[in-house]
Parts: C-alpha cells; sequence; structure tokens
C-alpha cells in the first residue's frame, strides 16, 4: 500500500512538472519588446531554423519557441508581414504564423508619370521589386487582351490608396489594379465618357492634359470642356503641356520648360497637339480622380481658347474666338517678359 501510494505521488509530481513545463513552452510570454510592436517580414522559403535565428532577438527563449514548433509539427512558414505584440506566448506566435495572419498593407500611390516610376513606388510597399513589377506591367500580351497597349498602361492605374499584403506578387498587384479599374469604370461612367465621344482610354488621356493645365479642382471642368469644345470641331487640341511632354520625351526628362515657344511646337512627336490632330497615343501623366471626373462632367459652354491668367496663378482666361485670344495672349507674354521668363 506505501509502495502504491509513493508510486502515485511519483506519477503526479511527473504529471505536475511535464505540465508546468508544457505552459512554460506554450503559455509563457516570450517575446520581449521594447515596444508594445513591432512589424516583421518574413521571406519566402524560411524554415523553422532561419525562422528562429529571424526571431531570436525578440524571444527570451529562442529554444522553447524552436521546442514549441516541432511538437506542434510546424514547419511550413507563410512568407509576409506580420505585427508581433509583446508578450504573446509561442502558442499564439506560431498558430499566426503557420495560418498567415499578416497585417496588411497601406499603398498609395499619385502623380507617378511612368510606369517606371509607379513601379519603384509601389516596391516600397510589397515584396515584388521594381523589376518584376515593371516587366508585369509591359507585359504587351496582358495589355493587349485587357485593352491597352505600352503608350496607355499607365491608365490602368488610378491613384488612391489601396489594401495589400507585403508579400504581394508583381502578378497580383497588376490583376488587382485592373480589377479596380473596371469597378471605377462602372456602366454609369462609361455612359458618361459615350456622352463626350470618348471611351474610358480616351477620356484618360484627355484628363492627364487637363491635370497638367491646372492644379485648381475648380478650373479642371471648364479646361475640359475647351478641349473637348475643339476635339468636336475637328481643331488641333494646341495643349502647350503636350508639347512640354514630347519636348521633354526627344531631348530629356530633366528639362525645365517655363515657357513653350515656337521651337517647342515644332518637334516631330505624336504628342505634340499642335502638329497632330485628335488626342496623343496615351497620357503625359497619371491623371488623378478629380480630372478623371471633370472629364466626364465638363463645364458647358462655348469657349474654344484660353490662356493663363497672371494675375491668379493656377486661373485662367477665356475666349470664344481667336481674335480675342490674341489679345489675352499677349497679355500673357507681356507678363512673363516682365517677370523675366523667357524659355
Amino acid at each position: 500500500m506505501k509502495k502504491r501510494l509513493i508510486l502515485i505521488l511519483i506519477a503526479v509530481v511527473a504529471l505536475f512538472f511535464s505540465w508546468f513545463a508544457l505552459n512554460t513552452i506554450f503559455y509563457s510570454p516570450n517575446v520581449k519588446l521594447v515596444k508594445d510592436k513591432i512589424l516583421i517580414d518574413i521571406p519566402e522559403n524560411t524554415d523553422i531554423h532561419s525562422l528562429t535565428k529571424l526571431l531570436k532577438p525578440y524571444l527570451r527563449s529562442p529554444k522553447t519557441f524552436e521546442l514549441a514548433s516541432k511538437i506542434k509539427r510546424f514547419k511550413r512558414v507563410k512568407a509576409g508581414r506580420y505585427e508581433i505584440k509583446n508578450k504573446l506566448n509561442n502558442n499564439n506566435l506560431i498558430n499566426m504564423l503557420r495560418v498567415g495572419k499578416q497585417v496588411e498593407v497601406k499603398l498609395t500611390f499619385n502623380n507617378q508619370n511612368s510606369l517606371e516610376n509607379l513601379a519603384g513606388a509601389v516596391s516600397q510597399y510589397i515584396s515584388a521589386d521594381s523589376n518584376a513589377l515593371l516587366k508585369v506591367m509591359k507585359d504587351e500580351k496582358f495589355l493587349n487582351k485587357n485593352g491597352f497597349d505600352t503608350n496607355t498602361a499607365l491608365l490602368m492605374y488610378l491613384p488612391n490608396t489601396y489594401r495589400f499584403y507585403y508579400n504581394t506578387s508583381a502578378e497580383k498587384f497588376r490583376n488587382k489594379m485592373l480589377a479596380e479599374y473596371h469597378k471605377f469604370w462602372n456602366e454609369k461612367r462609361t455612359k458618361k465618357a459615350k456622352e463626350q465621344e470618348l471611351t474610358p482610354i480616351e477620356v484618360g488621356i484627355l484628363a492627364s492634359i487637363v491635370q497638367k493645365e491646372s492644379a485648381k479642382k475648380d478650373e479642371l471642368p471648364k479646361i475640359a470642356s475647351v478641349y473637348l469644345n475643339r476635339l468636336k470641331k475637328n481643331w488641333l487640341l494646341q495643349a502647350d503641356p503636350t508639347v512640354v511632354y514630347a519636348y521633354q520625351q526627344k531631348y530629356g526628362k530633366d528639362l525645365v520648360i517655363k515657357r513653350v515657344l515656337n521651337k517647342h511646337k515644332k518637334v516631330d512627336s505624336p504628342y505634340n497637339t499642335y502638329k497632330y490632330q485628335g488626342l496623343p497615343p496615351g497620357p503625359i501623366c497619371m491623371p488623378d480622380i478629380r480630372s478623371i471626373k471633370a472629364v466626364l462632367n465638363p463645364e458647358k459652354h462655348d469657349y474654344y481658347f484660353f490662356v493663363a491668367d497672371m494675375k491668379h496663378p493656377g486661373y485662367h482666361i477665356y475666349s470664344k474666338n481667336l481674335k480675342d485670344h490674341i489679345n489675352n495672349a499677349n497679355s500673357y507674354h507681356s507678363g512673363l517678359n516682365k517677370l523675366g521668363i523667357y524659355h
């Protein structure tokens, strides 16, 4: 009887120590941070040993984490960006990593005037590098299949804030942007484009010109209407921003042009709307939503000309005929001369 009690006591003690050991391994706080939480990026193909090494600076006991991983048969680590909270235990940490419970990344882009610049900006938010992004963005097979080409590809990316996981691939990013593009170009907006005798792509091209003309939101619908009036009359658009774009594309993107001169207007480029009728083959910048909406909802008027208003920067003086426009243009050029702006 005495021997039996001793065996029972030994068993109880053994169970107690087993429970204590397991509780320590799984449920005791093992994450030790200076802050309440940190973000950590786990690359693709990270095994448990590499993961333990990566987490080591933030763990009280890397050994118990590795042991807990073995007991829970945790072998597959999902790459991504994770939020690690202070005092997290091994059990919760492993469960979070196993199911891939990542934090979402807020990805914002605007004013990216080329696919190269866009790829560089996006690569700061997700794991896909700029080269991989640029490659899929320029994939001609994909572009042709979805109604774009290398000139218009930038229009697929609408400036906004989006949510992604850090480990989003270049293809997944591009595909989501296509889905967002189609979501934006719903039946209502497509109908409005048709009312202006434009396709969504053409709206984007014209919006890029309108955007370059002014940063004043209330000016955009009025400027858009001038260009739409000219298009409907089959006139040359004669948009200075397209000349600046064409000249910079040919002679150097870093060239600063403060005043459009005759030499600029002579540049031979399909983007030069002083030489070629209609819209250019692609956007001259990434148009924002308000510029697109300005083209879809233009102010109704019968103006065909405008020049910058020297007294009110960002705004313009409009005219209905060439005679008045020439007078306004002469006043504008005189103002530039007084400011010493000659090129």
